[in-house]
């Protein structure tokens, strides 16, 4: 047996080291290329703001069917007026200067982020292939793609699903003396930090995956830690000032969880039975 090489704890802060290199540098070529689209992105994130989302859609098609099976409880509760109210326009405001351009460079790095996600996530296993056997480095390329479809899959979750939710609402409370006023850099920001959020919770199912490849866990462990996992994800949701987003980050964590439980024991390690030969008579 050969013997297993110890690599010194100053090895692996210079490896960390070589690795946060090249994604800092990725991110920031990133960056430069989103640079060109940034703009269109603000527009996109802007959207809700506009009323025209998705929840506007399906709020006319509920009132017309209300109208067409219960007329009478449609003019009991005047429909009418608030599906034909216009709809008002709402813009983003900046109170400092240069407030747009920073704005539009926290667009663009994370945007670059995005792109260069299998760069990224590509150094991580680089970084921890040391530790691994020679069967376990060939899930490099299912890790890197796995984990690079579930990010934008859970930003696109948040920004096409979410995000106009959470809109609608804050500008439900717009009353006679009550008029909503964003700024773009809290606006902006509010939506950057859920993006990321949504995007590593949707991960929980691959690194999941690959722990259970790895015989760290399988479903046995994670089953029985349901209610832990709920506590967990209120705690972290309860970071966000508002009920709202509480609410839309804790469902989703936990939805990621149940999805985790699954995914261990249809991918999981298998424990090898062993058999015991009969002992010759």
């Amino acid at each position: 047996m050969s013997e297993e090489k110890v690599i010194p704890f100053i090895e692996h802060l210079v490896e960390l080291r070589k690795r946060l290199v090249v994604i800092v540098i990725a991110v920031v070529i990133g960056m430069g290329v989103a640079w060109n689209f940034s703009n269109d992105l603000l527009h996109f994130i802007e959207k809700p703001l506009t009323g025209a989302t998705y929840l506007t859609e399906i709020k006319k098609t509920v009132y017309a069917k209300v109208k067409e099976r219960a007329p009478a409880l449609y003019a009991h509760f005047n429909l009418d007026k608030d599906v034909n109210s216009p709809i008002k326009q709402h813009v983003l405001n900046y109170s400092a200067p240069l407030e747009p351009f920073f704005m539009q460079c926290k667009i663009s790095m994370l945007a670059g982020f995005v792109l260069v996600l299998p760069i990224v996530f590509y150094q991580i296993w680089l970084f921890i292939a040391p530790g691994l056997t020679r069967r376990e480095r060939r899930m490099v390329v299912p890790f890197v793609t796995a984990a690079t479809i579930t990010f934008c899959v859970g930003a696109l979750f948040f920004l096409i699903i979410i995000w106009p939710v959470i809109i609608n609402f804050s500008l439900s409370y717009e009353a006679e003396g009550l008029q909503s006023w964003f700024n773009i850099s809290a606006y902006v920001n509010f939506c950057l930090r859920l993006i990321l959020v949504f995007g590593l919770i949707f991960e929980l199912p691959v690194l999941t995956l690959l722990l259970a490849r790895f015989g760290i866990v399988n479903y046995q462990l994670l089953a029985p830690k349901r209610k832990y996992a709920l506590l967990a994800s209120a705690i972290v949701a309860a970071f966000h000032a508002d009920l709202i987003t509480m609410f839309v980050i804790m469902i989703p964590m936990y939805l990621m969880y149940e999805i985790s439980i699954w995914v261990a024991l249809i991918f999981g390690k298998k424990k090898a039975v062993i058999e015991a030969e009969p002992l010759a008579s």
